[in-house]
């Protein structure tokens, strides 16, 4: 198992209340060249968590700091209109992003939350991580 000291979590910059998936992203991180998709979980709209690319395998989420993080994913973090940044977490998202974070905490004792805005000039999550999951 490979050193994990990182949680950083992500939107997927999806308008709200507009559902998609592992497969949609896999499909849209294919097209922007990646082997796969690059977050290693998805977290649907109605709370479902789906398994994107493995953790024993890095990620390909945040530019320079993959080797040793593991990506979650939010379906949503745009308006309706998918212009602005908004935290669009409906709550069985809230609640399953939590209960992820927990486990993955768990599973990798040491490992921190964070924001992938803490690491890019985004607003991606469209919320804070960080503290949210201290």
């Amino acid at each position: 198992m490979r050193k994990i000291d990182l949680i950083i979590v992500h939107c997927a910059a999806t308008p709200e209340g507009k559902d998609f998936n592992v497969s949609d992203i896999d499909r849209w991180h294919r097209q922007q060249g990646f082997k796969s998709i690059g977050y290693h979980f998805v977290v649907r709209l109605n709370g479902e968590v789906e398994r994107g690319r493995p953790i024993a395998e890095v990620g390909a989420h945040c530019k320079g700091h993959n080797a040793t993080l593991i990506g979650v994913c939010y379906i949503g973090g745009l308006d309706a209109d998918g212009k602005l940044p908004k935290d669009t977490r409906t709550e069985e998202q809230r609640k399953a992003m939590l209960n992820l974070v927990r486990t993955l905490k768990h599973v990798f004792p040491g490992a921190v939350v964070r924001s992938h805005r803490d690491f890019a000039a985004k607003a991606c999550p469209s919320f804070d991580a960080t503290k949210e999951y201290y």
